[in-house]
Protein backbone atom coordinates (compact mmCIF):
# COMPACT_ATOMS: atom_id res chain seq x y z
CA UNK A 1 0.00 0.00 0.00
CA UNK A 2 1.62 3.35 -0.92
CA UNK A 3 1.71 6.09 2.03
CA UNK A 4 0.98 9.57 0.57
CA UNK A 5 2.44 12.36 2.01
CA UNK A 6 1.24 16.21 0.92
CA UNK A 7 3.46 19.30 2.19
CA UNK A 8 1.29 22.52 2.16
CA UNK A 9 2.03 26.21 2.55
CA UNK A 10 0.40 29.14 1.41
CA UNK A 11 0.29 29.75 -2.26
CA UNK A 12 2.59 26.42 -3.55
CA UNK A 13 4.90 28.30 -5.14
CA UNK A 14 8.08 28.42 -2.75
CA UNK A 15 8.09 26.19 0.72
CA UNK A 16 5.76 23.21 -0.35
CA UNK A 17 6.95 22.66 -3.55
CA UNK A 18 10.66 22.98 -2.23
CA UNK A 19 9.95 20.39 0.71
CA UNK A 20 8.17 18.14 -1.82
CA UNK A 21 11.42 18.15 -4.44
CA UNK A 22 13.51 17.56 -1.24
CA UNK A 23 11.28 14.70 0.49
CA UNK A 24 10.77 12.95 -3.16
CA UNK A 25 14.70 12.35 -3.36
CA UNK A 26 15.41 11.51 0.20
CA UNK A 27 12.69 9.04 -0.84
CA UNK A 28 14.78 7.96 -3.81
CA UNK A 29 17.61 7.50 -1.80
CA UNK A 30 16.09 5.20 0.58
CA UNK A 31 14.64 2.97 -1.90
CA UNK A 32 11.57 3.97 -1.27
CA UNK A 33 9.99 4.83 -4.72
CA UNK A 34 7.02 3.68 -5.31
CA UNK A 35 6.30 2.93 -1.49
CA UNK A 36 5.24 6.66 -0.91
CA UNK A 37 3.97 8.93 -3.05
CA UNK A 38 4.98 12.82 -2.57
CA UNK A 39 2.99 16.43 -3.56
CA UNK A 40 2.17 19.79 -2.13
CA UNK A 41 -0.35 22.16 -2.32
CA UNK A 42 -1.29 25.80 -1.30
CA UNK A 43 -4.28 27.31 1.46
CA UNK A 44 -4.81 29.16 -1.25
CA UNK A 45 -5.01 29.73 -5.24
CA UNK A 46 -3.88 32.76 -6.20
CA UNK A 47 -1.19 30.89 -8.40
CA UNK A 48 -2.61 27.72 -9.13
CA UNK A 49 -1.11 26.31 -12.54
CA UNK A 50 2.19 28.58 -12.21
CA UNK A 51 5.48 27.06 -11.71
CA UNK A 52 7.57 27.48 -8.68
CA UNK A 53 9.15 30.90 -7.72
CA UNK A 54 12.00 31.28 -9.65
CA UNK A 55 14.05 31.41 -6.50
CA UNK A 56 12.69 28.30 -5.19
CA UNK A 57 13.72 26.68 -8.47
CA UNK A 58 17.25 28.45 -8.58
CA UNK A 59 17.71 27.33 -5.07
CA UNK A 60 17.02 23.78 -5.50
CA UNK A 61 18.60 23.51 -8.73
CA UNK A 62 21.73 24.69 -7.26
CA UNK A 63 21.58 22.14 -4.44
CA UNK A 64 20.57 19.13 -6.87
CA UNK A 65 17.28 18.91 -6.93
CA UNK A 66 14.13 18.55 -9.26
CA UNK A 67 12.32 21.57 -9.70
CA UNK A 68 9.72 20.56 -11.53
CA UNK A 69 6.50 21.90 -9.94
CA UNK A 70 3.06 23.55 -10.72
CA UNK A 71 0.96 25.10 -8.02
CA UNK A 72 -2.34 24.10 -6.89
CA UNK A 73 -4.87 24.46 -4.14
CA UNK A 74 -5.48 21.80 -1.01
CA UNK A 75 -8.87 20.34 -1.26
CA UNK A 76 -10.51 18.96 2.09
CA UNK A 77 -11.70 15.93 0.10
CA UNK A 78 -8.43 14.85 -0.51
CA UNK A 79 -7.79 13.99 2.95
CA UNK A 80 -9.02 10.48 2.45
CA UNK A 81 -6.85 9.32 0.20
CA UNK A 82 -3.80 11.20 2.59
CA UNK A 83 -1.49 9.75 5.47
CA UNK A 84 -0.17 12.86 6.37
CA UNK A 85 -0.31 16.31 5.64
CA UNK A 86 2.55 18.52 6.64
CA UNK A 87 1.89 22.63 7.19
CA UNK A 88 5.28 24.52 6.66
CA UNK A 89 3.71 26.89 9.62
CA UNK A 90 1.57 27.16 12.33
CA UNK A 91 -1.26 29.83 10.29
CA UNK A 92 -1.36 26.71 7.82
CA UNK A 93 -2.05 24.14 10.29
CA UNK A 94 -4.87 25.68 11.59
CA UNK A 95 -6.29 26.47 8.13
CA UNK A 96 -5.66 22.30 6.98
CA UNK A 97 -7.25 21.59 10.58
CA UNK A 98 -10.27 23.59 9.95
CA UNK A 99 -10.69 22.34 6.48
CA UNK A 100 -10.52 18.31 7.92
CA UNK A 101 -13.72 17.14 8.56
CA UNK A 102 -13.10 14.44 11.02
CA UNK A 103 -10.73 14.07 14.15
CA UNK A 104 -8.76 11.23 12.03
CA UNK A 105 -8.23 14.06 9.45
CA UNK A 106 -7.13 16.66 11.61
CA UNK A 107 -4.69 14.10 12.91
CA UNK A 108 -3.20 13.58 10.07
CA UNK A 109 -2.16 17.25 10.14
CA UNK A 110 1.70 18.19 11.32
CA UNK A 111 4.21 20.84 11.11
CA UNK A 112 7.09 20.26 9.27
CA UNK A 113 9.44 21.46 11.81
CA UNK A 114 7.83 19.36 14.61
CA UNK A 115 10.48 16.66 13.19
CA UNK A 116 13.30 18.37 13.62
CA UNK A 117 15.07 17.94 16.92
CA UNK A 118 16.74 20.86 16.87
CA UNK A 119 13.99 23.10 16.38
CA UNK A 120 12.93 23.93 19.58
CA UNK A 121 9.98 25.44 20.10
CA UNK A 122 10.07 27.59 16.49
CA UNK A 123 8.24 25.37 14.23
CA UNK A 124 7.49 27.85 11.60
CA UNK A 125 9.31 27.61 7.65
CA UNK A 126 9.18 31.25 7.48
CA UNK A 127 7.58 32.54 3.94
CA UNK A 128 10.95 33.69 2.07
CA UNK A 129 8.34 34.86 -0.77
CA UNK A 130 8.85 38.79 -0.02
CA UNK A 131 12.87 38.98 0.78
CA UNK A 132 15.89 37.59 -0.99
CA UNK A 133 17.64 34.13 -1.88
CA UNK A 134 19.02 34.04 1.60
CA UNK A 135 15.40 33.51 2.72
CA UNK A 136 15.02 30.71 0.01
CA UNK A 137 18.88 29.08 0.99
CA UNK A 138 17.34 29.28 5.03
CA UNK A 139 14.43 27.57 3.90
CA UNK A 140 16.00 25.24 2.19
CA UNK A 141 17.97 24.70 5.28
CA UNK A 142 14.97 23.83 7.76
CA UNK A 143 13.31 21.19 5.03
CA UNK A 144 16.54 19.39 4.79
CA UNK A 145 16.70 19.45 9.02
CA UNK A 146 13.40 18.56 9.22
CA UNK A 147 12.99 15.93 6.20
CA UNK A 148 15.69 13.36 7.75
CA UNK A 149 13.62 12.82 10.92
CA UNK A 150 10.28 12.63 8.83
CA UNK A 151 12.07 9.85 6.72
CA UNK A 152 12.75 7.59 9.66
CA UNK A 153 9.24 7.98 10.70
CA UNK A 154 7.27 7.19 7.53
CA UNK A 155 9.96 4.22 6.43
CA UNK A 156 9.00 2.55 10.06
CA UNK A 157 5.47 3.45 9.38
CA UNK A 158 5.99 1.59 5.51
CA UNK A 159 8.05 -0.81 7.15
CA UNK A 160 5.16 -2.09 9.25
CA UNK A 161 2.66 -1.68 6.84
CA UNK A 162 5.37 -4.41 4.91
CA UNK A 163 5.55 -7.04 7.87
Amino acid sequence: MTYRICFVCTGNICRSPMAESVFRARVAEAGLDGLVEVDSAGTDGWHEGEDADPRTVAVLEAHGYDSDHTARRFRAAWFARLDLVIALDSGHFRTLRRLASTAQDAAKVRLLRSYDPAAGDDLDVPDPYYGGIDGFEECLEMVEAASSVLLTAVHQHVKGQAA
